[in-house]
Formats: structure tokens, sequence, C-alpha cells
């Protein structure tokens, strides 16, 4: 008899999504346990799912973007990092319409993914008897798993599948709790309580689909630092994410650096071409279109007596300036 490869065995099964979310293909290919799904990604599983990131790591197996980047971004538009992500394939990595904590703030870091899922006896026990045997506290609600993990720099990002009332992740104790690990805030697709707290811990920031008084009540971490639906973005652990009063953009890592670099050239040519709009030198058409090697010299003039630090170098603006019009 013709023996059957287990992976074509389970496409013939309509429970097939059931399977995988319960880790059955991991288990085949031997990165969870045969009898449990993990709780927590491994390393290499993270390793795997941003294999495009050629730069440090963390111990969790994340990319280490470094903390100058993720500075440089803090000055970056909405605006401009939808284009550079959609010019590279990337069409779905912006949601909007939050609750923000604290409007007009910007916050930028390294992105730790939880799952929620409305809780079932079986599968609670079954999460609960796997968080164990990963070494995770078995004291206080398991709510905390993924802040137990959160370092220096990280936001911690959770799917709450948009439950307010008996959906707040977090109040201000474990607000204060993840403030203190990472010196950064959260971004839920759910709810917190204690809104009024939270917003007097100074540095904390929040972006949230609702708050609401009462307690989290029946909902299970099925996953952490695996991929998650935030909206209509997916994402993956490691990502960077880009928050303000506008919205949320989640960047793979490995495009950041880029991004930041571009967005500065971007945002240092609109300014240069307000001040020729405003002096009335040239027709508009040729400000806004292809530089003449003209204007190409007034940007050079105009770039070497400004009055700020620029993070990008002399290098980068001759290549964009070899590149404008071809």
């Amino acid at each position: 008899m013709k023996k059957i490869p287990a992976f074509a065995m389970l496409s013939s099964v309509p429970a097939l999504n059931r399977l995988l979310t319960l880790g059955v293909v991991a288990s085949l290919l031997g990165t969870c346990p045969a009898h449990a799904q993990r709780v927590g990604s491994s390393p290499e599983y993270v390793k795997a799912l941003t294999s495009s990131w050629k730069g440090d790591r963390l111990p969790d197996g994340r990319p280490n973007v470094p903390d100058l980047v993720l500075d440089r971004l803090q000055n970056c538009t909405l605006e401009q990092i939808w284009g550079y992500l959609g010019n590279k394939g990337y069409r779905n990595q912006v949601e909007k319409n939050w609750v923000i904590l604290k409007p007009g703030e910007t916050m930028t870091g390294r992105v730790v993914t939880a799952q929620f899922m409305p809780t079932r006896p079986d599968l609670d026990s079954l999460v609960r008897a796997q968080g164990k045997a990963e070494g995770r506290s078995q004291k206080g609600g398991i709510n905390i798993w993924p802040i137990d993990i959160l370092t220096k720099g990280d936001i911690y990002v959770a799917d709450g599948y948009g439950k307010i009332k008996d959906g707040t992740l977090i109040g201000s104790s474990l607000g204060n709790a993840i403030y203190g690990k990472t010196g950064k805030g959260v971004i839920f697709y759910g709810s917190v309580r204690d809104m009024q707290e939270l917003k007097d811990t100074k540095g904390f920031n929040a972006w949230v689909k609702g708050h609401d008084p009462s307690y989290i009540k029946d909902m299970t971490p099925t996953s952490i630092n695996a991929p998650i639906r935030i909206g209509e973005v997916t994402v993956l652990p490691g990502d960077v994410v880009f928050a303000n009063e506008y919205g949320t953009v989640f960047i793979p890592a490995h495009l950041v650096e880029g991004l930041v670099s571009a967005s500065e050239m971007t945002a240092l040519r609109d300014e240069f071409e307000r001040v020729l709009l405003q002096q009335g030198k040239y027709p508009s058409g040729e400000i806004h279109g292809d530089w003449s090697d003209k204007i190409k010299g007034e940007f050079r003039t105009w770039v070497s007596k400004y009055p700020k630090k620029l993070a990008i170098s002399q290098k980068d603006i001759e290549t964009y300036l070899a590149k404008e019009g071809h």
C-alpha cells in the first residue's frame, strides 16, 4: 500500500484550520512538543517569520532594530511611511480610528505580540498547562504572561478581538509595570480600564478600541510572539510600530532603516520646495517635477546652511540627486 505523506492527509481534512490553530503542523515540523501547542513562540520560529532581517537579534529571536533608528522614525509622518511601504508591496499596514490615551504624542518601538480568544474550558486548561510547562507565572492572571517577557524599547501589541466590556487587558497597575519594563506603552485591539490613572503615568501611552471599568473576564492568551491580526493589519513579532494621533502603522523590521532615510529625504525636499514656492523664482511645475541642475545646485547650497543636524549624510543627498530625473 502506498504511503501517503502527512501533509497530503492534512490537506484533505475539512477541519484543517482547527488543526493549524492547535499547532499540529508545528508539531510535525518539530517546533513544539507533539502533545501541545506552545503559548510562546520559539526563537527559531520568530527568526523564520522575520528571515529578511539580517542584523542583530534579541534573545527571543526578534530583530533588534537600533534605538537610533526608532528615534529617527519618530520624525516621520504616517503618509510618508504608508507611501514607502506601499511601494515595497506592503499595502495593508495601517490601522486607524483608535481611542488614544494621550493624543498628540508619537510612539515607536519593537513589537511583542499576543493573541487573546474567548475562553472555553478545554482550551483554557490546555493553555494553562502548557504555560506552566514553559515556566510562565502561576500567580496572578494569565493575562500577565505577555507582560513578563517585555524589555526596553518594546511595545506590547495585543489582539483582544475588539472586546470592550470584560475585555480590559490591563489597568493602571499593569500599565505601570509595562512602562517600567519598556519605557513605552501599548496597542490593543481591545480595551483597558483605569484610563484616568493611566493618563497620569508619565511617558506611558495607549492606542485602544475602547475602555471600561470592568475587569478582564473569559479571555485566554493563546499565543505570544506569533502573527496576529490588528484590524486590517497582520502584525509579526519584531515589527516596528509607528503610532500617532492619525493612526498606527506596523513596519517589517528589514524595511525600517531604508524607510527612515527615504522619509528624511522627502521631508527635506518638501521643506526646500516650500522655500522656493514662497520665493516665486521658478514655476511650480519645475519645483514639483524633476529638478533641473540649477535647482539641484540651489538645494545643495540650502542644505549646507541647514540649521539643524541632519540624520542623512551628504552621500545620501548626492545619491538622491543622481537619481532625480532618471
